[in-house]
């Protein structure tokens, strides 16, 4: 199905393999998982408050909540994808646009729903319909800005793939004629090759530097133009199965990190509905409320070196590759530290301050108040947690990549 890269706008079939049947994968593992739990819900949930104390009307609530959620899994998980392949492409806006779209239709839900007084459409029933609601809006804009038409992509946002070197016709001279051309209609002398791959990171000249796309843009924009249609890129009945067997290698050490790091969260939560009083369990809350709030902000440092590293790790091996990567590391170190103390900040002066808004109890306020310093050791450490996750994984991918190239 891959075009021709002059017909489609985009000249890298192995790219748009990769990334067509990641989407793919995502849709299945969503669906898998997503029936898993919504069929064992309320087993779990019994697991995890762990007696029988608990209101069974407050029960049945989080059962449809979860139920609900669980029909928004696999837009979920093909969101994720999307947004990691945009960000390996060092598109960080495409994105942006998205999610801020998502989170408008979360807004609007939540203002139209819960509200409502039918237990399977208000309240927190309401709150999960407006979740799911925005995922799958937020899935239809990702394959829709996937798939635009050329005419319809922003001149700007050009992929470092799109150069393609040409030759004018007419005098029958070769390099003095050759010229580089790119869909936002730059010209100027070829003094180079197609570009290798995305991540290359040769050495450029004045000149070619000065004439590179800028960064930022929303490079995965139109990126499938002329490949897929909307209602291909999900098919999974068309799943690439060489290429799909290529993502095995990272199953268990990325779904171990994923377990690792979740299970925090649920002994968090089992505590908190088998062991504290309403007091606490309130508290809880609000804590619980402000760490997820405060979590992205250190969270996204693992996409980000991942976006980073490749352009140093394809270099030649080299003295210079190594203590570039090196450098690199420590420089991801110390941003990872720098967030973790604003992170720090931010709870030991805000929560007291933010917590008012929550409650206005001062047996809660000051439960919340003592719950700081375990809040601000964790946050404080996921910065460097989040880097580490970032650069390990990516390493391990690239390395796979590369032996799997050689044998290839």
């Amino acid at each position: 199905k891959d075009a021709d890269p002059e017909t489609s706008g985009e000249g890298n079939p192995r790219t748009t393999r990769t990334l067509i049947t990641a989407l793919r994968l995502a849709l299945m593992v969503g669906v898998f998982f997503g029936a898993v739990l919504g069929t064992s819900a309320s087993t779990l949930l019994k697991l995890l408050i762990g007696n029988d104390s608990l209101d069974p009307a407050v029960f049945s609530a989080a059962l449809r909540y979860v139920q609900i959620r669980c029909l928004g899994m696999p837009a979920a998980v093909v969101i994720g994808t999307a947004q990691s392949a945009c960000l390996g492409m060092q598109d960080v806006k495409s994105p942006l646009y998205v999610l801020a779209a998502a989170a408008g239709i979360n807004f609007l839900g939540d203002v139209l729903l819960v509200r409502n007084g039918n237990p399977w459409l208000g309240g927190a029933a309401g709150a999960a319909w407006a979740t799911v609601l925005s995922q799958y809006g937020a899935l239809l804009i990702f394959m829709k800005w996937l798939t635009a038409k050329k005419d319809k992509i922003v001149k700007d946002c050009i992929s470092p793939e799109d150069s393609i070197e040409t030759a004018t016709p007419g005098d029958g001279k070769d390099s003095k004629n050759l010229i580089r051309v790119t869909r936002g209609g730059v010209r100027r002398p070829a003094v180079k090759a197609i570009r290798k791959n995305l991540f290359s990171s040769s050495k450029r000249g004045k000149d070619e530097t000065e004439n590179q796309p800028k960064k930022n843009e929303a490079l995965a924009r139109g990126f499938l133009a002329g490949k897929y249609k909307e209602s291909d890129v999900l098919n999974i009945a068309d799943l690439d199965r060489s290429t799909a067997r290529k993502f095995l290698p990272f199953v268990i050490p990325v779904t171990t990190t994923s377990i690792g790091r979740v299970s925090g969260y649920l002994a968090m939560s089992h505590v908190a509905s088998s062991a504290l009083g309403t007091l606490d369990m309130a508290a809880h809350q609000i804590a619980i409320s402000i760490f997820c709030c405060l979590a992205p902000v250190v969270d996204a440092l693992n996409q980000v070196a991942q976006s980073f590293v490749p352009g140093i790790f394809a270099r030649k091996k080299s003295k210079e590759r190594a203590l570039a990567l090196r450098r690199t590391s420590i420089n991801f170190a110390k941003v990872g530290a720098s967030f973790g103390a604003v992170i720090v900040g931010l709870v030991t002066f805000g929560v007291p301050f933010l917590s008012r808004f929550f409650t206005t109890d001062p047996m809660v306020l000051e439960r919340v108040k003592n719950a700081i310093p375990g809040i601000a050791v964790f946050l404080g450490f996921d910065g460097l947690m989040c880097i580490g996750e970032g650069t390990i994984a990516l390493l391990l991918g690239l390395s796979h990549e590369s032996s799997a190239d050689v044998s290839t």
